[in-house]
């Protein structure tokens, strides 16, 4: 999705320095074997985008419905240039899947119009486990090229 090989920015861009920005991270808990590698590989890109660890906040939720919440509150005490969303659910045989999916896709959204703060929200929508190991550590990455580019683009607005 990312990188001048794939037709996204080249990491030398000023839109992808992450010096001087500060980031939160809110993590889902559910489903943990993937979300911690969704957030490790977060972490570590940001930081490889020049964002200093001690402004990197991170905090934990128990699943993707509490997530834009905390992402909410993060919002209110406006010292964030951006937010990154983590989470993972899984279809299951019942409705469920949908109803989380939609209403915490929907509320991530919500909180960065609300608050206008870009928040990349890499709450993973898969049919299996497999799919989503599969996509942790390259989303998680994504999302940290995300949350960095959108704010310095927001910051030059």
């Amino acid at each position: 999705m990312f990188g001048a090989d794939k037709g996204g920015v080249d990491a030398n861009d000023t839109r992808m320095n992450g010096k001087k920005l500060k980031i939160g991270i809110v993590q889902a808990r559910f489903n943990a074997s993937v979300t911690d590698a969704l957030a490790l590989a977060c972490k570590a890109e940001l930081v490889a985008l020049g964002v200093a660890e001690k402004d990197i906040d991170h905090i934990t939720v128990p699943g993707a419905l509490e997530v834009p919440v905390a992402l909410q509150a993060m919002a209110e005490k406006a010292n964030y240039d951006a937010l990154v969303a983590l989470g993972c659910i899984i279809r299951g045989e019942t409705y469920h899947f949908e109803l989380v999916a939609n209403e915490s896709g929907a509320a991530v959204t919500r909180v960065a119009l609300d608050y206008q703060l870009p928040i990349a929200n890499a709450i993973l929508t898969t049919e299996d486990m497999p799919q989503a190991v599969a996509r942790q550590e390259e989303k998680g990455r994504d999302a940290a090229r995300v949350a960095v580019e959108m704010a310095n683009l927001l910051e030059s607005l």
